[in-house]
């Protein structure tokens, strides 16, 4: 009966009769649900972790976030532009670049590096389900579909430049010496661009090797409470799966691509300033 509901206020407008009603009393389960935060802080507070302002702001900014972001994917929902899925989509890179690049912060102009790796990731990978139309072109499927590709290859994009620039310090010497014996940069950091790749690209592919035998995936999960046939959502995580692999894969790669210009001079010696302390 719920989620007939819900499915029944996915197709009401907001200026419609009876909306508001049926969404705050929907709402009420999220209200409901903040119990157990209560017990977190409960128990951050007991073991003096100090962590219960930050777990409340977190809280309700997600709260407030996800409501917003509710009503604006109804609105783009009824669209027929494509240009609204190219700006939601464009959005999301853009706050997924500059979180990516908070992480690798010393790494020159990262946010910029960061954006472009996760643009080109995702939309290579979002043409080619398009183009075998594994997916249709339309804001219901692809906006979920590259919010999954986009939050996944942040993650990756950001571990992969910070890594880098980290070994790349901590072995200056070795850096130094293969480029003092004729090595071009890639080659004088080869073991140090696998390393940083082989440790953000871990996550994923333990993932993809374990994923409904410890957990059901999010996607998965959605489908299967929504109503749908477990062998229908078993099919869906399969594609995110796959797509999730192949744009964090190509984000990260590139990302280290990009970075080398900031990391050497045009003599091909290590710029300094960049691994300073």
């Amino acid at each position: 009966m719920a989620m007939a509901t819900l499915a029944e206020l996915l197709q009401v407008e907001p200026g419609e009769p009876g909306f508001w009603r049926e969404f705050l009393l929907g709402m009420l389960k999220p209200v409901a649900a903040t119990v157990v935060v209560a017990m977190a802080v409960a128990l951050s507070f007991t073991q003096r972790l100090g962590l219960e302002g930050e777990m409340l702001y977190a809280i309700a900014r997600a709260f407030v976030q996800l409501s917003v972001i509710g009503f604006v994917l109804q609105f783009i929902f009824t669209q027929k532009s494509a240009a609204w899925i190219l700006l939601a989509y464009l959005f999301m890179v853009t706050v997924a670049g500059y979180t990516a690049g908070q992480r690798a912060r010393h790494v020159p102009r990262g946010k910029y590096i960061a954006c472009v790796s996760i643009l080109a990731g995702t939309s290579v990978t979002m043409f080619l389900l398009v183009a075998l139309r594994v997916f249709p072109f339309t804001p219901r499927y692809i906006i979920p579909v590259a919010g999954m590709m986009v939050g996944n290859a942040m993650t990756v994009t950001g571990v992969t430049m910070k890594k880098l620039r980290e070994d790349v310090k901590i072995q200056r010497n070795v850096v130094e010496t293969a480029l003092a014996l004729g090595a071009t940069p890639r080659q004088a950091t080869l073991q140090q661009v696998k390393r940083s790749l082989v440790i953000a690209l871990s996550p994923v592919i333990d993932n993809a090797k374990t994923v409904g035998l410890i957990a059901l995936p999010g996607a998965m999960t959605g489908l299967i409470m929504g109503g749908a046939s477990p062998l229908e959502a078993i099919q869906l995580q399969i594609v995110v799966m796959n797509m999730l692999m192949g744009a964090s894969t190509m984000s990260s790669i590139l990302s280290t691509y990009l970075c080398w210009p900031a990391f050497f001079t045009n003599a091909f010696q290590l710029n300094h300033t960049v691994f300073a302390d």
